[in-house]
């Protein structure tokens, strides 16, 4: 397990393998739509932006996804403190590559979408993304209408993120290329109704979850995350399981001072009748032993009879220790993150 990639490379082979599974600090596949065997419904790309406000309990959430045989865009807001949602969804039909997601990260690029009630737009610079996005109709849980906000994310050039590339033992042409980026800094405006909050560097952390991919038909995954400052240093967590054959690596990491702290296997157990019950997170080696205590859950339903997606993305606090490399123990007293179960048929 936990076999770390090194240099640059191919993601695909010509058959649409992946040519070296594992995981890595940085994004060094060269992904290229092109290389993926299988037609374009059954292409998943996608990015998803979290960004966390722990000392003002608000989360807000901006998604733009090709799924193939559609296109999921969202928009949410989530506030801590009257445990509520307010979320705006909507759908593309057959998009196909159409949406324009660009192939790295790294590489400057811009993405947007938008229809009558939602308009998203993603500005890549590299280290640093511009998320404009606006829903003039959204109801706010309390009870102000519209949310836009503008907001610069940033991260240092050295900074690491956790990424992955695994198949599926089934079918070794389904793969899942994707990069987990903790501890973004947010700064910018976030206006509710005709109120404007300005945002300083500091206060609300981000992060990004990159992907591109060509899935299974029908899967299950669970993801945590957190982005917080202990102490006047940036940790974030990034945990998961569920989702292709993790042989290979899994995509679970400590991000402390924006470096890795590789993880093994973990295991989420918690209660699947209600989940809003307490999560208890450890590892294999012991150096996970966390509580995660959910306030509110961001739930969706999507069923279009060959696409059904059930997601429960939960956001609250986390508490117990975390263990770096070097033996040192990190503590963490209710820090805001999130740790969701999603079931996908697509």
């Amino acid at each position: 397990m936990e076999h770390e990639v090194k240099t640059e490379q191919p993601l695909l082979d010509k058959r649409g393998r992946i040519v070296e599974e594992g995981w890595a600090r940085r994004p060094l596949w060269l992904y290229d739509r092109k290389a993926v065997k299988g037609g374009a419904l059954r292409i998943k790309e996608w990015e998803y932006w979290a960004i966390i406000n722990q000392n003002k309990g608000y989360a807000l959430t901006a998604t733009i996804s090709d799924l193939g045989y559609a296109g999921l865009m969202a928009l949410s807001y989530i506030d801590l403190n009257r445990r509520e949602v307010a979320q705006e969804d909507a759908i593309a039909v057959l998009p196909m590559g159409r949406i324009k997601l660009g192939p790295d990260s790294r590489v400057p690029s811009q993405v947007s979408w938008a229809n009558t009630k939602v308009r998203l737009a993603f500005f890549n610079n590299g280290q640093t993304t511009r998320l404009m996005v606006a829903c003039p109709s959204l109801v706010l849980p309390d009870g102000t209408v519209g949310l836009d906000f503008d907001l610069t994310l940033k991260r240092s050039d050295s900074s690491e993120s956790l990424v992955i590339a695994t198949s599926w033992k089934e079918q070794r042409k389904a793969f899942y290329y994707n990069e987990k980026a903790n501890c973004y800094s947010a700064a910018g405006t976030i206006r509710r109704g005709m109120e404007v909050e300005t945002l300083l560097l500091g206060e609300a952390w981000g992060v990004l979850d990159w992907g591109r991919g060509r899935w299974t038909y029908q899967n299950t995954w669970y993801w945590a995350s957190l982005s917080t400052v202990v102490d006047n240093i940036t940790v974030g967590l990034n945990l998961g399981y569920g989702f292709s054959d993790r042989t290979p690596a899994s995509e679970n990491a400590i991000l402390f001072d924006h470096t890795i702290h590789k993880v093994g296997e973990v295991t989420f157990t918690f209660d699947h009748d209600d989940l809003m019950k307490p999560w208890i997170m450890k590892d294999r080696e012991g150096r996970l032993d966390l509580t995660f205590t959910p306030i509110v859950d961001r739930s969706t339903l999507t069923n279009l009879l060959l696409i059904k997606s059930v997601q429960h993305q939960l956001f609250g606090a986390y508490s117990g220790t975390v263990t770096l490399d070097d033996g040192t123990a990190v503590t963490l007293d209710g820090a805001i993150g999130f740790a969701e179960e999603v079931y996908n048929r697509w």
